[in-house]
């Protein structure tokens, strides 16, 4: 019996850039090859409403781009790595979270075949939903959910990758979980497919 609770379980830690799990390499962009000004998450918090859409709206169209050329791909990469640096700030992501970026960001996730990009996407994903204070009932997670589930089967044997794709699904897995634990009527809002508890499963039972 006293093996069976451990204090541990009642600490909450990280799933996306933990030390314990993954050595973190830092999260670099070149703030030339941005094409949206880079504003610190002060400043961002700070911005009156007009601009805080107009700056979304930009960040939407970069990522949204369909250029397949080398130049594009470096631009997406950088823009998405700075991304992960104001993400990490509550109140950033909480907005970034419940905001048009998170279905151009799950769509980005399908559309690229450039594997560096899906999974910088996915540790943006992951770290919004570390982070995020609140979760709107529009938001579509399930969506989300469901394409990490298929891009993690389907990349199965890509090692790689896949480091990156199962902590942004854990970290939505977590999210959910924790806010439908403080809804009224939970089980409504964000239905998880499945197949990502037999994804899952497989991955644990993988090691």
């Amino acid at each position: 019996k006293e093996l069976i609770y451990t204090e541990s379980d009642l600490i909450i830690t990280p799933i996306i850039d933990n030390p314990k799990i993954t050595k973190q390499v830092p999260v670099r962009y070149d703030v030339k090859a941005l094409h949206i000004p880079t504003y610190s998450a002060e400043k961002l918090l700070s911005l009156e409403d007009t601009d805080w859409n107009d700056f979304l709206q930009q960040v939407c169209s970069l990522l949204d781009s369909s250029d397949k050329n080398t130049g594009a791909a470096r631009s997406k990469l950088n823009l998405v790595n700075y991304l992960c640096t104001v993400a990490v700030h509550k109140e950033i992501a909480t907005k970034l979270l419940n905001s048009q970026l998170f279905p151009v960001l799950i769509q980005q996730l399908c559309a690229t075949t450039n594997c560096d990009i899906r999974a910088k996407v996915a540790r943006v994903i992951g770290v919004l939903a570390l982070h995020t204070s609140e979760l709107q009932e529009n938001v579509p997670v399930s969506e989300a959910i469901m394409f990490l589930t298929e891009l993690i089967r389907d990349n199965f044997k890509n090692s790689k990758l896949k480091q990156y794709l199962l902590p942004a699904l854990g970290e939505l897995l977590y999210c959910v979980a924790s806010k439908e634990e403080r809804r009224e009527h939970p089980g409504e809002c964000w239905v998880i497919p499945s197949a990502a508890y037999t994804v899952l499963m497989r991955c644990l039972r993988e090691g």
